[in-house]
């Protein structure tokens, strides 16, 4: 029997002992890797909702940071402000794009 659902797989008895072990192998080997892809496929499908449910999350927060008069918003402190820095160059964004997104003039 393979696995715990009753599946009987059943061999021509004309095959040598040999036979019979190398495909029940080759069997579990694909067994295991239908079942690794299947978890890599749900592991995508929730880091694309963790994704857009991030994406969700900054809209709300951008939307209501530009209600926001700009010489009423927060400064940044300086470690936020060099973690900014670092974005831009690691994104390559312009000073004007930078401003942009973090709500600065």
């Amino acid at each position: 029997m393979l696995g715990d659902r009753g599946f009987r797989l059943r061999l021509p008895p004309s095959w040598s002992q040999k036979a019979r072990s190398a495909i029940l192998h080759a069997l579990s080997l694909a067994r295991v890797a239908l079942i690794a892809t299947t978890d890599r496929v749900a592991a995508s499908v929730r880091l694309e909702q963790e994704v857009a449910l991030l994406r969700e999350e900054l809209r709300i927060k951008d939307a209501r940071m530009e209600r926001v008069p700009p010489r009423h918003r927060p400064h940044y402190p300086a470690v936020e402000r060099l973690a900014i820095l670092e974005l831009r160059a690691a994104r390559g964004w312009s000073a004007a794009q930078t401003a942009g997104r973090f709500f600065v003039t």
